[in-house]
């Protein structure tokens, strides 16, 4: 059985989704959240935890024969940085203890596109070297940090860690309002009837759908040889507002969605994931191009909330 924490956020119950369709048996904690999405009711298990209590951690492994962890269990940053810090190195770190007590397999962990920051080379690829420089948000600092964290954590224990630097990611139950990518807020405007915000055509960058991301954690973890312990999840090419606009105007043609000429700090290009690697170590491909996934993500909003 794999283990998914927070396997019920957007990221984690893709994943969660994608395991139980290779096969494989899915137990997902959830700490906040309650609500089971219905592309999961009734396939996976579901344990309510807090990934902070070591003991309860511990017991999961009392419970079932785990094999495998898949850790994405996160808190929201606040107001109170060392709060923030303390509770998800603390989350983390049982999950380590946890694997290493267990003998899994292999323990995948949410890192993050962000730790790239500073680097101009495009597309970003596993193998820059991550540079010293101001990050732009508290999650992304603590990600940076996850990953030598967990490497070290499990040298010589026998469990693979396999850090995930996941892009921009975005779909079924993402946070229709989320301050953290444009794209979910834009659309949400146009389901509303309301005029967005003019977005910039040639702006964009990186960007994969929800269920392609979770596809390609479920290889990640399941895949027989994995070659390294860090891989790009991603759609391994990025998006342009041009093409999310053009995607909504195609499913209301008489719709009109202005766009701003070019770029809005001029020319350039903008950042996204290669993901080679992944794909040469699992075979994955996104299943999802851009007028797919808005077409997917629209009809799903027609039927639930986010």
């Amino acid at each position: 059985m794999i283990l998914v924490t927070g396997g019920l956020g957007m990221i984690g119950a893709h994943t969660a989704r994608a395991l139980v369709d290779l096969g494989r048996e899915v137990v997902v904690t959830t700490h906040r959240r309650t609500e089971v999405p219905s592309f999961l009711a009734g396939n996976v298990t579901v344990e309510a935890l807090d990934v902070t209590d070591r003991d309860a951690f511990l017991a999961l492994g009392d419970r079932y024969d785990i094999s495998d962890v898949v850790h994405l269990a996160g808190s929201i940053a606040d107001e109170d940085p060392v709060q923030f810090f303390r509770t998800d190195l603390t989350g983390l770190l049982n999950a380590l203890d946890a694997a290493r007590t267990w003998g899994v397999r292999r323990f995948a962990v949410a890192s993050s596109l962000g730790v790239y920051t500073g680097r101009t080379e495009i597309p970003w690829q596993e193998d820059l070297a991550l540079p010293t420089t101001a990050l732009p948000h508290l999650i992304i600092a603590f990600k940076k940090a996850v990953e030598p964290l967990t490497t070290h954590s499990l040298q010589g224990s026998g469990v693979q860690p396999v850090v995930l630097r996941i892009g921009t990611i975005w779909g079924p139950l993402v946070d229709p309002e989320t301050p953290f990518f444009h794209i979910p807020p834009y659309i949400s405007a146009v389901l509303r009837g309301d005029e967005p915000q003019p977005l910039y055509a040639d702006d964009g960058g990186d960007s994969c759908y929800a269920p392609d991301a979770g596809r390609a954690i479920a290889l990640l973890t399941t895949t027989d040889v994995l070659r390294h312990d860090t891989y790009n999840v991603s759609s391994g090419r990025p998006y342009t507002n041009r093409e999310i606009v053009d995607a909504l105007q195609a499913l209301s043609p008489g719709r009109r969605l202005d766009l701003l000429p070019g770029r809005q700090a001029g020319p350039g290009d903008d950042p996204y994931l290669d993901i080679t690697r992944l794909t040469e170590d699992t075979g994955f491909t996104p299943a999802f191009d851009v007028p797919a996934a808005v077409a997917d993500y629209v009809t799903w909003r027609a039927k639930n909330p986010r």
